[in-house]
């Protein structure tokens, strides 16, 4: 009988109330009267405010007699002077609830200006061993419309300090959303290429919940649910957004993988990721995915038990001697089906490959990769993805 291995101990912290399914974005005027609000402050995207359920439900709340603020959020990756916006116009509408509505990086800023609104600034102070954040007093409800980062459930914001090019995370219990109304139907019309984009971010997530060596039972559990919905659906959605069955998995893969990595963290791929959304300035999601079999191939020999298991989840048929390897080819595969971008097609190239592997290097989420990465790990995963012309 083989040995059992030990379930190490493990702290969670998931209090955020969610109510999933199709239409729960009309329930906002309901939420705001729960939380006795009758000045609120909306975060949204200008693309999402023309939604009609997303105009029908603040059109309500108006009727209501909630008095309501719009934010826009300027476009792009959210920075420190998006940050130090909003935290001006939240401090000058003092609202009893904040709403953002959006994709991850709505979300995102809406966190950071509620934490500058109610601790002060700079942004930075809030960075690095030894920072601290109050709970927050200021209810947020978050509405995602994308299905990636999960950052309706999640303890994270990562924010670009457009000074240095850095993307910058910030981790706390305090900049979760107190509740989340997570509806499929305000995905429908995301792009193919964002849906692609957001999807590979998910799914990132979703093994890290599996691999980092923070995993527990409860990461673990939400990574493998993730990487079956996700694994399942994404191409579905992308070749055609209508598909709400698709819709859905990927909406709730998506939550399933922003709370997996809030009990796990994420791997090496968000490091290199990171590195070269900071430089470069495209989407997350899409920087995600251009590293993410690569870093994968070099985790491989400390997970591959691990990868076993995505590979269950995803699918994949029996067919690699390595172990773990099935895993991978899956994600080659499902990257060649969604006609994934190359790192060569953002951009990058060789002169680039000093300054990208520094910031990696840096970067926090390397800390929990099952294999201790070095400065020649990074440079054979970006030697690798550059080395691709084409899925």
């Amino acid at each position: 009988m083989s040995t059992l291995e030990p379930v190490a101990g493990f702290r969670m912290d998931l209090p955020v109330r969610v109510a999933f399914g199709d239409g729960v974005v009309a329930e906002l005027p309901e939420v705001l009267d729960e939380l006795g609000a009758t000045r609120a402050a909306v975060l949204l995207e200008s693309r999402i405010a023309a939604l009609e359920p997303v105009a029908a439900a603040i059109d309500t709340c108006s009727r209501r007699g909630v008095q309501v603020e719009r934010f826009l959020k300027p476009e792009g990756e959210p920075t420190f002077a998006a940050a130090a916006e909003a935290e001006s116009w939240l401090r000058s509408v003092r609202p009893e609830v904040l709403v953002a509505i959006g994709g991850g990086s709505t979300i995102d800023l809406a966190k950071v200006a509620r934490l500058l609104a109610e601790q002060g600034g700079p942004l930075g102070r809030f960075v690095g061993e030894g920072a601290t954040m109050r709970a927050p007093s200021l209810p947020l409800v978050a509405l995602p419309t994308t299905s990636g980062t999960g950052s309706e459930v999640s303890l994270d914001a990562v924010i670009t300090d457009e000074a240095s090019h850095v993307k910058v995370g910030f981790n706390s219990p305090a900049l979760r959303p107190q509740q989340a109304l997570v509806d499929p139907l305000l995905t429908v019309t995301l792009p193919a290429r964002a849906t692609a984009f957001s999807g590979m971010d998910a799914l990132a997530q979703a093994i890290g919940g599996v691999v980092t060596t923070r995993r527990n039972p409860v990461s673990v559990a939400l990574g493998l649910e993730s990487c079956r919905l996700v694994g399942r659906s994404l191409e579905r959605a992308v070749c055609d957004g209508s598909d709400l069955a698709a819709r859905r998995d990927l909406t709730a893969g998506s939550l399933l993988a922003g709370l997996a990595m809030s009990s796990s963290e994420c791997a090496a791929e968000h490091s290199v990721g990171q590195a070269i959304g900071g430089l470069f300035g495209v989407p997350h999601g899409l920087t995600i995915g251009v590293v993410l079999a690569e870093t994968l191939e070099i985790n491989r020999p400390e997970c591959a038990g691990e990868l076993e298991r995505v590979a269950d989840a995803l699918g994949a048929p029996p067919e690699s001697d390595l172990p773990g390897g099935r895993a991978i080819t899956a994600i080659r595969r499902l990257l060649a089906a969604v006609d994934f971008p190359t790192l060569s097609d953002i951009g990058v190239g060789a002169k680039h490959v000093d300054a990208l592997v520094a910031r990696s290097l840096a970067d926090d989420f390397v800390r929990w990769n099952p294999h201790r990465w070095s400065e020649s790990d990074f440079r054979a995963v970006y030697r690798s993805a550059l080395a691709l012309s084409k899925r």
